[in-house]
């Protein structure tokens, strides 16, 4: 082909071209979701090919998506165009159906989300046995997924039956009925997550509440639900074992009338609760409570006698005080109060910052004699009683009016304790030495990391002699009478392997011509 020839099909080829990409402009898609339905045809995997009216197929690579969107849209939808490297637009109003349909849904397998969301290729024929019903897993999790309503209701009772877990973390519910009517149709649901959605305006009613009833683990961090509905949930759930209150902005607490004596754990870290005269109030609420975590409280004290703590808490096994803002002795002391605790957690309060690591966990295992975990960490019965030592030997010289009640204790357990010898077994780095050298002695200090060639050179300025021209040996002044000088003949081996000690000789002897 001519070049003119070449610059006339050149010319035909983006003419043809204008004309399609006018057309595109001009047509809408029905059919929507992005589905790529109706007028598409297989590609074999490497693009989708659209047969528009008066143009040859177009083939639209995956990387043209914009392109085929401006078909779908057209340039009065601009505002709504996007390709894979843009974020997709917010969609409002997903229901809970809609969502796993297009998650789990054999048709629409896989389902790409984040950066180029809203692409579905089918996996399979039309025909295929799996496109009537969704393939759900025991345990959902549809958290992100802008989730705002429930949905069609018998769809759900229809397909989740059998679902036991289900997180609906940061999404959009806003409104408890919604939710009501996702659990109440899931009805072997025993976990469930509402993490980070916004509840704190929405009332829940007993009414609604009641379809929570087989909850036995509930999840409301981040959510900022007020403390009424916390109870009305509390009410209706008979078996309710776990609770997570983390991160709600809790600065007290409101007591109920009733009692929840299911839960087990209360997971309230991350809020406000300064005061211990608010979390004593857990005690009455939450009568069989087993763990309670709540670190990052900064809770400043814990003034209860043992009587009062004994009745508030009789079955506290465990307790997370992570960074709270314990600072007195008196305050771990009360630990041993309560009739049942056996785990705690006590890391980052004030009361310990000055203490090393190991000064940390001996004085506080040696505080807490029923403690068998501390910070994640068997407490040995070795340990146990190394730590009681040590918290003897650490408080001896303290005045008798600022001694630790326990002291007593572990002295009549004991007895009063030397101290233990100060022992330093670091190795020595040098040594100080008689250098002796015909009629010559001279006292010198020796580094003990050197080798012997090294010696010799520092030997040089003080016996005049090259150190090819001389001979040095070693004389151990305990034991030179039975063996006498050793000679330094290896020039890489170190001094520290010879035991060189303060008083010891070095003998240079030179060479015979």
């Amino acid at each position: 082909m001519t070049q003119p020839e070449k610059e006339k099909h050149s010319k035909h080829l983006c003419s043809q071209a204008g004309v399609c990409i006018s057309q595109l402009a001009s047509l809408r898609l029905q059919a929507g979701k992005g589905h790529l339905r109706g007028n598409c045809g297989g590609s074999g995997g490497n693009g989708l090919s659209v047969q528009l009216p008066s143009c040859r197929p177009l083939l639209l690579h995956p990387s043209s998506m914009s392109v085929w969107l401006f078909y779908c849209l057209g340039p009065s939808d601009r505002e709504g165009m996007w390709d894979g490297a843009s974020d997709p637009p917010e969609e409002e109003g997903r229901t809970f159906m809609q969502v796993i349909s297009e998650k789990y849904s054999p048709e629409n397998f896989p389902y790409r989300r984040g950066p180029g969301m809203g692409v579905v290729v089918p996996s399979g024929p039309q025909g295929s046995p799996m496109k009537d019903r969704l393939n759900l897993p025991s345990i959902l999790v549809l958290n992100g997924c802008g989730i705002s309503r429930a949905g069609d209701e018998g769809e759900i009772a229809a397909f989740c039956a059998h679902v036991v877990e289900l997180d609906l973390s940061h999404n959009k519910l806003q409104d408890w009925l919604e939710i009501s009517k996702i659990v109440s149709n899931i009805p072997n649901l025993d976990f469930l997550n509402l993490s980070s959605n916004p509840l704190s305006e929405s009332v829940l009613e007993p009414s609604c509440a009641e379809a929570f009833v087989r909850v036995r683990r509930l999840v409301l961090n981040n959510t900022r639900v007020p403390w009424d509905t916390v109870y009305t949930l509390t009410r209706e759930i008979p078996e309710l074992v776990e609770l997570f209150l983390c991160l709600n902005e809790y600065d007290s607490v409101t007591p109920t009338p009733m009692s929840c004596p299911s839960l087990r754990l209360l997971h309230i870290t991350d809020n406000n609760l300064h005061d211990w005269d608010e979390v004593r109030k857990f005690g009455p609420m939450f009568p069989g409570l087993d763990t309670l975590i709540m670190a990052n409280n900064n809770l400043t004290s814990i003034p209860d006698s043992g009587d009062t703590l004994c009745r508030l808490f009789p079955n506290l096994r465990s307790i997370n005080l992570h960074n709270s803002g314990l600072n007195q002795w008196e305050d771990i002391e009360k630990l041993n109060l309560f009739p049942k605790l056996e785990e705690v957690r006590l890391l980052g309060i004030p009361l310990l910052q000055t203490y090393t690591n190991t000064e940390r966990r001996s004085l506080i295992v040696a505080q807490l004699p029923s403690v068998m975990m501390l910070n994640g960490s068997v407490v040995t019965e070795a340990e146990r009683e190394d730590a009681e030592r040590f918290f003897i030997r650490y408080h001896q010289g303290y005045p008798e009016e600022e001694l630790p009640y326990r002291y007593q204790i572990l002295v009549t357990k004991y007895g009063k304790l030397a101290p233990l010898a100060d022992i330093d077994l670091r190795p020595r780095c040098h040594a100080k030495v008689e250098v002796h050298c015909e009629d010559k002695v001279e006292l010198l200090s020796i580094r003990l990391d050197q080798t012997v060639a090294e010696l010799k050179k520092q030997l040089r300025t003080v016996v005049q002699l090259s150190t090819s021209n001389m001979r040095v040996y070693y004389i151990d002044k305990e034991v030179a009478s039975h063996f006498g000088p050793e000679e330094l003949k290896y020039s890489t081996r170190a001094l520290h392997s010879y035991s060189i000690r303060d008083g010891d000789e070095i003998l240079v002897v030179p060479k015979s011509k």
